[in-house]
C-alpha cells in the first residue's frame, strides 16, 4: 500500500460480489482494522478459524498470515475497513499491537460507545475525501477510535489476562518500550523477565509469529521512521539514538527490513504527506 491511510466502507453489495471468489491465505505490508458494524467474517488467524458476528473489532498486523472473509448476516454486511501504515501511528502502534496480540477478533456489545466508533469511521471517510485531506485530523480521530477500543472490555478478558504466555508477552512489550533505544541483546529482557532466551523467543514466536530479536528491530525502525518523518535530524543522529553506533549499519538494517534507505523512505514520506 503506497499511502499513509486509507478507509472504506465494506456493504452487503461487496459481500455478495465475493462469495464465488477464491481467497488464498496472505499477508499485508500494511497495519489493518475493521470495525463490524452488520454482518459477520469468516477469519483464519494465528492457525485458528473464526466466525466473528458484528459488533465487532478485529485487528490484523502486518506481516501476520491470514485469511478474512466477509458475509452477510440476516442478509447484511456493513464492515468500515481502515489501512495504515505503522509510520502513521509509530506512537501508539505497540500499544495496538499489545492489546490484540492473543485475540484478533474482539466482540463488542451494541452500546453508544460502538455508535461513536461509526461516528468517527463516517469523519475519517470524510476527510480522507477532501482535496487536501488533514492527516493530523485522520491520526486524531484514530487516536479517538483506539481509546475507545481498548476501555472496552470483553467478557472474557480476566480469563484471557490469565494466559501465562499471554502475560509475559505484554510484560514483554512494556520492557521493550522503555529500553528499545538501548543496544540492549536479547539475553537483557529474558533476564528481566527471569526465564532462559529460548523460552522467551517461543513464547514471541507464538504469539506474533516472530522471534525476540525481529520484534526487537521492528520497534526501533517504527521509531526510525516517526524520527524521519517528524524530525529534521540527519541519518547518524537518529540511528545513534536507536542504539546504532554506526550510520552504515543502521542504513543497512533498514533498507533490509523496509527495502529502502533511510534518506529514500523519508523523501518519499514528505512527497506522500505534502499530497
Amino acid at each position: 500500500m503506497q499511502e499513509l491511510f486509507k478507509i472504506f466502507r465494506f456493504t452487503a453489495k461487496d459481500a455478495k460480489a465475493m462469495e464465488s471468489q477464491s481467497i488464498e491465505p496472505h499477508i499485508h505490508d500494511f497495519e489493518e482494522l475493521i470495525i463490524g458494524v452488520e454482518g459477520k467474517i469468516s477469519h483464519f488467524i494465528d492457525f485458528d478459524d473464526e466466525t466473528v458476528y458484528a459488533p465487532f473489532v478485529s485487528f490484523v498486523t502486518q506481516g501476520k498470515p491470514h485469511l478474512l472473509r466477509p458475509q452477510l448476516h440476516e442478509g447484511k454486511c456493513d464492515l468500515w475497513v481502515i489501512r495504515f501504515r505503522s509510520e502513521f501511528m509509530s506512537e501508539t502502534i505497540f500499544n495496538l499491537y499489545g492489546y490484540f496480540h492473543n485475540r484478533a477478533n474482539i466482540t463488542l456489545p451494541t452500546n453508544r460507545c460502538f455508535g461513536r466508533l461509526t461516528s468517527l469511521c463516517e469523519m475519517m471517510h470524510d476527510e480522507v475525501q477532501r482535496p487536501n485531506p488533514n492527516l493530523s485530523i485522520i491520526k486524531q480521530l484514530l487516536n479517538t477510535l483506539l481509546t475507545m477500543v481498548y476501555n472496552e472490555k470483553p467478557e472474557d478478558s480476566e480469563q484471557e489476562s490469565s494466559n501465562a504466555h499471554s502475560q509475559t508477552y505484554a510484560n514483554f512489550l512494556r520492557i521493550l518500550e522503555e529500553n528499545f533505544r538501548r543496544p540492549e541483546k536479547i539475553s537483557f529482557y529474558a533476564e528481566k523477565l527471569f526465564m532462559s532466551e529460548r523460552n522467551l523467543n517461543l513464547i514471541c514466536q507464538e504469539v506474533m509469529q516472530q522471534s525476540v530479536g525481529e520484534i526487537i528491530e521492528t520497534r526501533k525502525l517504527t521509531e526510525a521512521k516517526n524520527l524521519l518523518i517528524n524530525t529534521n535530524r540527519t541519518i547518524a543522529e537518529i540511528g545513534f539514538e536507536l542504539g546504532y553506533n554506526e550510520k552504515a549499519y543502521f542504513s543497512k538494517v533498514f533498507k533490509r527490513k523496509t527495502g529502502q534507505t533511510p534518506s529514500d523512505f523519508r523523501n518519499e514520506m514528505k512527497q506522500l504527506i505534502s499530497k
